[in-house]
């Protein structure tokens, strides 16, 4: 059984940053896409990043392009997302994904993933 479990959401104040980790469980992660995805009250769950399962490819929603930075760590079966300059739109529920099509393209729909965690929160105060 494949299990995701994020960790190091918090409270930070604008312009702070914070790093997200997503360890995986039950499987190696080597051939995964692994995607970050978030949501806020009221909203839809979004996309906000997503690395192919060998690192060379990254795509990023536009809002956190160069904020934002995702990365892996096959070794240790864990992705990051370091979050810089945040905002207070960027506070909701973020959750990590693997897609285990081993696609060398980034998926950015929901249902390209096949596993889901159970989220961290991230609030930013202004």
């Amino acid at each position: 059984q494949v299990q995701l479990v994020e960790s190091g959401g918090g409270l930070v104040q604008a312009g702070g940053s914070l790093r997200l980790s997503c360890v995986v469980s039950g499987r190696s992660i080597r051939s995964y896409t692994i995607g970050w995805f978030r949501q806020a009250p009221g909203n839809e769950r979004e996309f906000v990043a997503g690395i192919n399962w060998n690192g060379d490819s990254t795509v990023y929603v536009d809002s956190v392009k160069g904020r934002f930075t995702i990365s892996r760590d096959n070794g240790e079966n864990t992705v990051y997302l370091q979050m810089n300059s945040l905002k207070a739109e960027d506070k909701a529920v973020y959750y990590c994904a693997a897609d285990r099509s081993h696609s060398d393209y980034v998926a950015i729909t929901l249902t390209d993933y096949d596993y889901w965690g159970q989220g961290t929160q991230v609030t930013v105060s202004s």
